[in-house]
């Protein structure tokens, strides 16, 4: 693996020396050059938080799968280190796919997905995936052991293992596409990283529901268990399941030996366009923070015109509150916050300009909806971004135009009961992050403004709106490369 290693990191710093910095995130994780998409091996190990993710080094378009790295003393300021991963042995010969990362006694060890053509790239019906090992002293440099689970008899998609350590056994859950073309979640115990022995199907879909759950975790939090996954083929249902796919969590009963009853049925983490293949960790203190990458497959991104593609969400603690799962930007984020702005409270009407030039910022707005009777308010960002209160439909809606970039659309969640609406939004280069009501809902998309369009407004349409407060924060540009 080594020549592949060297071969990838030397790809990935050319194409780094002539990457443009247009849309580039500030201080989100992106690639320093190439492609990026999901998250894998979050993990706290020698004091550090690592983050690996799939990563092309040679183009800005997907392609054989490496594994990029980066780490982290806060999970907010990240370093890049050497690519970990290269595809080229018999088998990963064609991809080092998803997977996890645990601590095996001292030993970081990644548990990944080895992938196959067996019929030509990207011939989906004809693959070979098994589950491979890769080990570290140093946290840094790691060696292939090779494959250590095949797949059941008469499965191909078989992939994205996250494993834990739990009552002196390992356990992992694997994504699966069954014989019938149905999406499930097959559950591993293991006596070592090495030797693993089928225990059940843990979850899966309907007949005609989706076709392939990628990207499974299994953790306690709260009462719960939650069974976290990115299911693939869901159809739109009114304003639900309106991305290519989906990510979201079934919450339930679980304790080693036994199967999985749910308790509720699956729920979309984030709603807005880009969202895909959370993974969970634990913080230092005990908190179960997820990561996922902000993107959607077969979405346009124009970032790959500046010689990069994908980035990762800011770091988010996962709480339950009165037996429901909020997710809240880690307090870590703090650390950004740089000059403060006061929004002036009071009646809105028409628009009223906070800022030009929004890049890195962070913006609190408390509404009232009881007195607020415009038929939609909010914020615009230039004339790439609106997220606003629709009166009429009693929704929170997040708009994006770029028509350069051929988007254009919106999600939305209904609004939430009560008199005061609450949001957090984090602004980057060439993405936003809503977190309304402390966490309550949750909406990420990738924008792209143009170049002397991004001024931030409050707007009140056809009446007043009434802001009982606002702050907003310059925030610092990590240097994620």
């Amino acid at each position: 693996m080594k020549q592949e290693l060297q071969r990838a990191q030397a790809g990935v710093e050319a194409m780094r020396a002539r990457r443009g910095s247009a849309f580039y995130p500030g201080y989100h994780l992106a690639p320093p050059a190439g492609w990026m998409n999901d998250p894998n091996g979050l993990i706290l190990f020698g004091g550090q938080y690592h983050a690996f993710y799939q990563h092309h080094p040679y183009s800005a378009d997907w392609g054989p799968m490496h594994w990029g790295h980066a780490t982290s003393e806060d999970m907010v300021h990240w370093q890049q280190q050497p690519i970990a991963l290269a595809p080229g042995d018999e088998e990963d010969r064609d991809g080092c796919f998803s997977g996890s990362a645990v601590d095996d006694d001292g030993v970081l060890s990644l548990i990944y997905t080895g992938h196959v053509w067996l019929d030509g790239e990207g011939n989906d019906s004809a693959i070979r995936e098994v589950q491979c090992l890769a080990t570290s002293r140093d946290g840094i440099h790691f060696e292939k052991q090779g494959e250590v689970l095949l797949p059941p008899e008469g499965i191909m998609h078989f992939r994205d293992p996250k494993v834990w350590r739990q009552d002196g056994a390992w356990w992992m859950v694997i994504g699966a596409r069954d014989r019938h073309d149905s999406g499930q979640v097959l559950l591993y115990r293991g006596s070592s990283l090495r030797n693993w022995t089928f225990d059940r199907v843990l979850a899966g879909a309907k007949p005609g529901e989706s076709y392939m759950w990628e990207c499974p975790d299994f953790f306690p939090l709260g009462q719960q268990q939650y069974l976290m996954f990115s299911p693939q083929g869901m159809r739109p249902a009114g304003y639900d399941y309106r991305n290519r796919f989906q990510s979201g969590v079934i919450a339930g009963r679980w304790l080693p030996g036994g199967g999985f009853t749910p308790q509720s049925s699956f729920r979309e983490l984030d709603r807005g366009h880009d969202f895909y293949a959370p993974q969970s960790f634990s913080a230092a203190d005990g908190r179960r923070v997820i990561i996922a990458w902000m993107d959607m497959w077969e979405s346009p991104m124009p970032s790959k015109l500046e010689g990069w593609a994908g980035c990762m969400t800011v770091a988010r603690e996962l709480k339950e509150v009165d037996g429901e799962l909020r997710q809240l930007p880690v307090a870590e984020l703090l650390s950004l916050r740089r000059q403060a702005t006061a929004i002036e409270a009071g009646t809105l009407v028409g628009e009223r300009q906070l800022a030009d030039g929004v890049k890195c910022h962070e913006l609190l707005l408390t509404w009232d909806t009881q007195t607020s009777d415009a038929e939609h308010y909010g914020v615009r960002l230039g004339n790439s971004l609106r997220l606003y209160v629709d009166n009429q439909a009693r929704r929170l809606v997040l708009w994006r135009d770029s028509p350069d970039a051929g988007l254009d659309g919106y999600r939305s969640i209904p609004l939430p009961g009560g008199v005061l609406l609450s949001l957090r939004i984090f602004f980057d280069s060439s993405s936003v992050e809503v977190f309304v009501n402390d966490g309550e809902a949750v909406l990420s998309s990738r924008i792209y403004p143009q170049e002397g369009d991004r001024a931030l407004r409050l707007y009140a349409a056809h009446g007043e709106a009434m802001l009982c407060k606002g702050e907003l924060w310059a925030l610092a540009a990590i240097q994620a490369d």
